[in-house]
């Protein structure tokens, strides 16, 4: 598995606090964590799946880079219950999970699923603090519980100090780290990065795409990244290239 960018070194995140629980994947095949067969989906008469079948396993990085309107983001949305597929099954740990309802199709992405958006969606009102604890309180822990678990991942994303920050008051690098924490405080089984670095320099990108993939790594997330930069790409284990609608070409990292 590929543990970092070929040029970054050994970065901040092995001089702090590590993430969770989880170690490093050690077994070399881990079974497929999320599976889609035959996928097919559209709008109105225009196809934007068609017949995409892929697994994802348990620990690794997958890319999914094509060009606009190849059907990249669309497939991101079918895998984590965002939006139904028309044909096809997407499979959470063997469970079937495109027929859900939209209650429980929330509340699968709530407790499986972790998701980091290109703009960060974060609530603007709410401080850095609460916005991580967010997904917890949702699932139902109580505010004081919610804090404190989503406090342990701030020194580690490099935010300490930035707890009671409003999105507002922090920089698109921050925020985008605030979004990491709030993706993986459930501890997802996987994590959906739509764009993470689309608004940002490349400095900043870089910074973002380390923390990201080495917390996943430490979570044991698997991570899923819909990208247009190759750059991103190189931090995953295999780049999957879409065009119109279709799968047409995997790289796997060396």
């Amino acid at each position: 598995m590929r543990q970092g960018h070929p040029e970054s070194g050994d970065g901040p995140m092995t001089r702090t606090p590590r993430i969770g629980d989880g170690g490093t994947m050690t077994d070399p095949t881990p079974p497929p964590v999320l599976s889609v067969h035959a996928l097919g989906k559209s709008f109105g008469q225009a196809p934007v799946l068609r017949d995409v079948s892929l697994e994802i396993r348990a620990g690794t990085a997958t890319a999914i880079m094509g060009p606009s309107g190849s059907g990249k983001s669309t497939l991101l949305h079918c895998m984590s219950g965002i939006v139904k597929p028309d044909s096809g099954a997407v499979l959470l740990a063997g469970h079937h999970i495109q027929n859900l309802g939209e209650n429980d199709r929330s509340r699968l992405r709530r407790e499986a699923f972790g998701f980091v958006f290109q703009s960060g969606q974060l609530l603007p009102e709410l401080p850095a603090i609460e916005n991580v604890a967010l997904p917890l309180i949702l699932n139902g822990a109580s505010i004081r519980d919610a804090k404190a678990t989503a406090n342990t991942f701030f020194a580690p994303l490099g935010l300490d100090g930035l707890q009671d920050r409003r999105p507002g008051q922090m920089s698109g690098g921050q925020s985008q780290r605030v979004a990491i924490a709030r993706a993986l405080v459930t501890k997802p089984s996987v994590l959906f990065a739509d764009e993470p670095t689309g608004a940002l320099d490349a400095q900043t990108s870089w910074e973002v795409m380390r923390l990201l993939r080495e917390s996943a790594q430490q979570i044991g997330s698997a991570l899923v990244v819909v990208t247009h930069d190759l750059e991103v790409a190189r931090w995953c284990d295999r780049t999957l290239v879409m065009q119109a609608g279709s799968l047409v070409a995997q790289q796997v990292a060396a």
